[in-house]
């Protein structure tokens, strides 16, 4: 580990986040967000078994949406804004583990997108209208599934991250 020193947060580039740590707004919005989105994801497998199609397809459809608006805002903040590094440096985790940690998150990160595109792909397509089960279900059962750990595992590795590069000093 190697600590150092971090200029002020009003000296940092981009905007500050409102969590009082070292991240920008974008990267708070991201942390609440995966807060959010677990209960949500829970309750919509909920629905699916209680055969509340129609309704867990609209709590799917409205996850993918703020999931997308969360990546696109953190993605604008991270590449145009107020970047990550220089926010990081003080961090006692520093360069090795905050890349270590980011590297992990980066796997389940990427990997959701892409299972939560084909499943969400695939159950539009696939899924009659009004939703009900059909030969796709048993696929798209355990893929969600997938997509579901992959998003939980998304949101746990990217919260220690925070934690590696925003908090710990």
């Amino acid at each position: 580990m190697q600590a150092s020193t971090a200029p002020p947060a009003a000296s940092l580039p981009g905007i500050n986040g409102f969590l009082g740590s070292r991240a920008s707004l974008g990267t708070d919005l991201v942390f609440v967000a995966l807060f959010a989105v677990i209960p949500l994801l829970a309750w919509s497998v909920q629905l699916a078994r209680r055969k509340r199609y129609r309704w867990h397809k609209r709590a799917q459809l409205v996850i993918a949406a703020a999931l997308l608006v969360a990546i696109v805002v953190f993605e604008v903040d991270m590449r145009l804004v107020s970047g990550w590094k220089p926010r990081a440096v003080a961090s006692p985790w520093w360069p090795s583990g905050v890349w270590t940690v980011l590297s992990v998150h980066l796997v389940f990160a990427i990997s959701t997108v892409v299972l939560w595109i084909w499943v969400v792909w695939e159950a539009l397509r696939r899924f009659p209208t009004p939703p009900e089960p059909a030969d796709h279900s048993r696929r798209h059962r355990l893929m969600g599934r997938l997509a579901a750990a992959d998003l939980v595992l998304t949101s746990l590795t990217g919260w220690i991250f925070y934690w590696f590069a925003f908090v710990a000093s």
